[in-house]
């Protein structure tokens, strides 16, 4: 799928709301601000913050990566902390 494809035709993403804890309310969070987040935006679909993974991550068979796309990982509790939201 292509970055223009996934953001059905809006070039600028807009976050509509952060769903979970702001990561200053959480305890996975640095000073140094890199800290994992989920956000719905206008268009309803989502966007992580997470470590990017993509290069050492083995995916299932069944499974893929485009070229433009990355593999990331966010913690188990920033996930649970959204739920409330979804």
């Amino acid at each position: 799928m292509s970055i223009e494809h996934a953001l059905r035709g809006n070039a600028s993403p807009v976050i509509s709301r952060r769903l979970g804890a702001a990561p200053a309310e959480r305890a996975d969070c640095t000073a140094s601000g890199n800290c994992p987040d989920v956000f719905e935006l206008e268009n309803g679909d989502f966007a992580v913050v997470g470590l990017d993974v993509s290069d050492v991550l083995a995916l299932p068979a069944d499974a893929g990566r485009a070229q433009d796309e990355r593999a990331v990982v966010v913690p188990r509790a920033v996930f649970l902390a959204a739920l409330r939201d979804l």
